[in-house]
This record gives structure tokens, sequence and C-alpha cells, in this order.
């Protein structure tokens, strides 16, 4: 049964700790998330900047590759405990951001907070591989994010309820409290395993290069990672497009994109609890063209003016955008040397998150010039399509087989 898979992951200590983390920090990021728009247009007035603020957030992934370097030459436990402190000290400062003279200092720390989850996330990758039975890297990456997305149902609205309150400082100091509880996880981690001595140092062009050379040069990482770019493109489009489906195809005020996020989340935090099994019993392209597929179909049907149909598609885009994402990385882990992983990783990152970021910015020129009845089924055919081409080009060992070796009979 899937349970009992569910059942060995959570029994890991390792794994187990990384998923109190991710709930632990997971709840104040999502919260500060929310915050940081709202406290940005409140001081200076200006809905640019508000929108800047989350894209401060975001620069750090285009740096991904060097980011990764970092992860890869500091031992992870030590990187993670680090960074969640010093994250925490710089939120903690936060608090004097009283006026639009000090707007700065917020930008400043939103910037080194996404820097900070890109390191993060590339030693976590390191740690898990070499810690988790391989058979079950893709229980943890779909727990993993069941855990994240858990927290983004809950924890914006208790920020949003905070900064209402008291303003954003408090959320500020709950993120940067959230930061010291995942700090005191990481701590209990136990001590990784050395890189082999193989790990050689290539010149500082190299180092950075590596990552690109590791997914460019496998049969198994290529087609997963740029199938998750073009999937994430057309999820950006798709998210810019939000705004006009609720106030042009439904009628309905802008709160109501609250609803349709909600729901979409909730199909996300389903699809966590399967993705694990699923792995293990469909090829990988396929668990991942399924996914881009129902994506895509749900896309197309987000142009439709009825309530129905817009909160079944938006279950469905939760249900099917996070497969690309934890297959992907998945295969990451399972593919990459250790001495080279947090960069890889970061490269994957990177490559797949950077076209949502920039389709999220072309989607709002587009909406302008393209009605969402004619843009969105296009959007979705361009993901069906690439659902197709990512099943049919589908050939070596590790592609036409579920991932790893067939689970015994317990595990099944």
């Amino acid at each position: 049964m899937s349970g009992s898979a569910t059942v060995r992951v959570l029994r890991d200590r390792t794994a187990g700790l990384f998923l109190a983390a991710v709930v632990v920090s997971g709840f104040g990021t999502s919260a500060m998330w929310l915050a940081a728009g709202v406290w940005v247009k409140s001081l200076t007035g200006s809905d640019s900047l508000a929108a800047l603020a989350v894209f401060a957030m975001w620069l750090p992934v285009l740096v991904g590759p060097a980011l990764g370097t970092v992860a890869d030459r500091i031992p992870g436990r030590r990187l993670l405990v680090g960074a969640n402190l010093v994250m925490a000290g710089l939120l903690a400062s936060l608090t004097t951001v009283d006026s639009a003279g000090r707007i700065w200092l917020l930008f400043a720390v939103l910037v080194l907070y996404g820097a900070s989850f890109v390191l993060m996330e590339a030693a976590e990758s390191t740690l898990v591989a070499g810690a988790v039975d391989k058979r079950l890297l893709g229980d943890f990456n779909g727990l993993r994010m069941m855990a994240g997305e858990g927290m983004k149902l809950l924890a914006p609205l208790a920020g949003a309820g905070l900064y209402a309150r008291f303003g954003g400082g408090a959320v500020a100091l709950l993120d940067a409290a959230s930061f010291v509880l995942a700090a005191g996880v990481y701590a209990l981690l136990p001590a990784a395993r050395p890189h082999p001595a193989g790990a050689a140092r290539t010149g500082r062009r190299g180092e950075l290069t590596a990552g690109v050379r590791q997914v460019w040069g496998s049969p198994v990482l290529r087609p997963l990672v740029l199938a998750g770019s073009v999937t994430m493109l057309c999820a950006g489009l798709n998210g810019a497009a939000i705004y006009a489906v609720v106030d042009d195809g439904l009628g309905h005020s802008p709160t109501y994109a609250g609803v349709l996020y909600a729901v979409q989340g909730a199909g996300s935090v389903a699809v966590g609890l399967l993705a694990g099994p699923l792995l293990r019993r469909l090829p990988e392209r396929v668990f991942t063209a399924a996914g881009i597929a129902l994506f895509a179909v749900a896309v197309g049907v987000r142009a439709l003016p009825y309530d129905a149909a817009v909160l079944a598609a938006s279950a469905a885009v939760g249900i099917g955008l996070p497969c690309v994402l934890i297959a992907a990385m998945t295969a990451v882990q399972r593919e990459t040397p250790a001495a080279v992983l947090g960069r890889t990783a970061a490269t994957a990152n990177t490559l797949m998150m950077v076209p949502n970021a920039v389709a999220l910015a072309l989607g709002a020129g587009l909406i302008a010039l393209v009605d969402i009845r004619v843009l969105l089924p296009l959007v979705g055919a361009a993901a069906l399509l690439t659902a197709l081409l990512l099943v049919k080009g589908r050939r070596g060992r590790l592609t036409d087989s579920p991932t790893g070796p067939a689970p015994s009979p317990a595990e099944a």
C-alpha cells in the first residue's frame, strides 16, 4: 500500500526532520510572501513597487548555478543551520522599516531571502539524496510538496490578520521565529558523509557550469527539465490571467482569486500523497506527461465563463502542475553524483523557475491585448504539445520503466 511507503519516509529520521523544517519555515515564509507586497504598497502607495517585492524574492533564482556551487562546498547541515539563523536576524531588522525612506532595507532582505532558499534547497537535495532510499525519493518529494502547499493554504490568512492588527514588523518577527525553529530542527540532522575524493576542481568557470553540463548531458534529466521549463512558462501565463478570469470571465470581485488559489493548493496537497506511488508504477516521462496534459486541459477550461468549470480547472492545475516538478527533482537527486548535486539541483530549479517569472511579466502585457478566451486555449495547447513530445521521445532504460527498483509486496 502507498501508506506503507509514506510511513517509511516519515520514520526515516533525516526525511522526517526535513519535512518538519518545511512545515515550520513554510508557515512563516507564506505569511511573509503575502505581507511583503502589502507592506510596500502601504508605505509607498506604488503598485509597481509592490509587485517588485515578489520579484525581489524570485531574483536570486537567476544565479542558481553559482549559489549551488556554494552549497556543494559547505557541509549541508552547517549551511542549513547558518542560513536559517542569518535570515532570522535579517528579518528581525525589518521592524525598523516604518517609512518609505527605509523601504530599501525591505527589498535588500527580500533579495537575500530568495538567495537563502536557493542555497537551502540545493543543500537539502544533497543531504536527502544521500540519506533517503532512492525508491522513496518520489514519496519524499511528494510529501515535501504537500507540506509546502499546505502551509500556503493556512499561513496567508494568519499573515493577513497579523499584518492588519500589528503591521509588517509583526509578520517579519513571526517569520524570523520560524527560521530559528527550522535552524533547531536542521541542527538535529546527522552529519553528512564527506564527498568522494573525485570531487575535483575544474576552475571557476567549470564549477559554475557543472550543473548545466550534468542536466544537458543526461538523457534522463534533459527532457524532464526542458518539459518543466516549458510547462512553467505556460503556468506563468496562466497565473497572470487569473484576475482577468475572475473579473471578465466570471464577473466576480478580485478577492475571488483567493478562492481559486485555495482550491489549486488543495489539489497540490492531494497529489503530494500520490506522487511517490505513481512514480514507482509509471514510467517517469509518462507520469510527468500525464500531469502536464491534465494541467493543459485545465488551463483551456479556465476560459469558460462558469464557476464550476473554473473551480474544477483550478483543482486540476493544482494536481497536474506539481507532477513535472516532483519528477524532475526526484530524477536530479537520483541521477546526479553527490559532488555536483547542489549545482545540478540549483541549475534545474533555475531552468524551470525563471520561465515562470518571465511569463508572469509577459502575461501581464498579453492579457491587455489578447482575450483570455483565445489566450488560455493557446497556452493549454502549447502545454499539451509538450506532454505529447515528452511521451513520444521517451527512450532508455530509466525512462521506459517506473522509477527505481520494483517495490516489495510490503511496499507496494
